[in-house]
């Protein structure tokens, strides 16, 4: 036997040693490392949930009539034209009024004011979709890397994009058509597009700039990540909301571009869009004669889709300007501070003037 006077103290490791009771808070819950992890990974799940939630758009009045206007046009483009009459077909009365056998008329020649402007639908939208994401794109190059890289390369690529910048747009795209004696929608939506990026580029280079200077960005840096990969995960990211009002922009601008170049005669040949219809509404004297129904419903149409886009895009610009963002949630504070009697009156000085 060990006398206990003798015994020398061993030392006891982590797994000798109990936890004494006592020195634990009453109703502790000692949670297990599996747990801690799975709470960890929710809390990871519900941050990054509330960050896809800040990027997206907060709903409001102008925000749905925006989607209204633009999902029900989209909608007519890909549903009217199959139970439309053919475009081309011109057995029909010539300039007749609207009627139940022709909703919208009929045009000097006999076609169907609602099978052309069904048709047009479709013309129209992919112009400007086409050009919009060429102009995406573009802005994209010659702005976020330009931003980021910084150097000769934000030398060289901020120069072309100040020489288009300085170049007018419309003169530039009536002189290129002007000199193709047939263009196709698709050759009209390339020649708006690459016009029409300049000025997003500009923008997107200063936010790649502010974004190259923040700490994540130099810690992907410092670990060694390519340049693609931190363009990609680390920096279009924060830009996402910017770059969607960008690309709504350069939509609306190609797709009155078109019209506007189809009113003098320098649009698609060939192909039916809402400004080839205005071009023939012009040259076919709609006005002088009357009819009403030749040129309104295009016009119409133009118009509510650049309404619809930029009601979209008002929405889009409350996330990127910080202003417009906390405004409504200040407004509502503000009333609430009155309705409850907390309002601060405005001091007036012993002369009578406010302070």
């Amino acid at each position: 036997m060990t006398d206990p006077r003798t015994a020398v103290d061993e030392p006891q490791t982590l797994s000798d040693r109990t936890i004494d009771p006592a020195i634990i808070a009453p109703g502790a819950i000692m949670t297990p490392p599996a747990t801690v992890d799975i709470v960890t990974a929710r809390d990871e799940a519900r941050a990054a949930r509330r960050g896809i939630r800040q990027l997206l758009p907060r709903m409001s009045l102008k925000l749905a009539i925006g989607l209204v206007i633009v999902v029900g046009i989209v909608l007519f483009a890909i549903i009217a034209p199959i139970f439309a009459q053919d475009p081309r077909d011109s057995d029909n009365p010539a300039l007749q009024p609207p009627s139940p056998e022709h909703i919208l008329g009929t045009t000097k020649l006999g076609y169907d004011v609602f099978a052309q402007l069904a048709t047009g639908a479709q013309g129209s939208l992919m112009v400007g979709f086409i050009a919009g994401l060429i102009a995406l794109v573009l802005s994209l190059i010659f702005g976020i890397v330009a931003g980021y890289k910084g150097g000769w390369w934000d030398e060289i690529l901020s120069l072309f994009t100040n020489i288009m910048l300085v170049i007018p747009g419309l003169p530039l795209v009536m002189v290129i058509s002007s000199y193709m004696p047939v263009r196709s929608w698709l050759f009209i939506a390339l020649v708006l597009g690459i016009t029409g990026w300049a000025g997003s580029a500009v923008v997107l280079r200063a936010q790649s700039r502010s974004l190259r200077s923040r700490d994540y960005v130099a810690a992907s840096r410092v670990a060694g990540e390519k340049t693609g990969r931190i363009i990609t995960v680390e920096i279009l990211p924060n830009l996402l909301p910017l770059l969607t009002a960008q690309f709504l922009f350069a939509i609306i601008f190609a797709i009155l571009g078109e019209a506007g170049l189809s009113y003098l005669g320098l649009g698609p040949t060939g192909s039916i869009t809402w400004g080839t219809m205005l071009n023939d509404a012009q040259s076919g004297q709609a006005l002088g004669t009357g009819a009403w129904w030749w040129f309104v419903p295009p016009g119409l149409m133009i118009a509510l889709l650049g309404a619809g886009l930029s009601l979209i895009n008002f929405s889009i610009d409350e996330i990127i300007n910080p202003k417009l963002r906390l405004a409504p949630q200040n407004a509502r504070r503000v009333r609430q501070a009155k309705r409850a009697g907390r309002g601060v009156e405005a001091a007036h000085t012993p002369n009578g003037a406010e302070a």
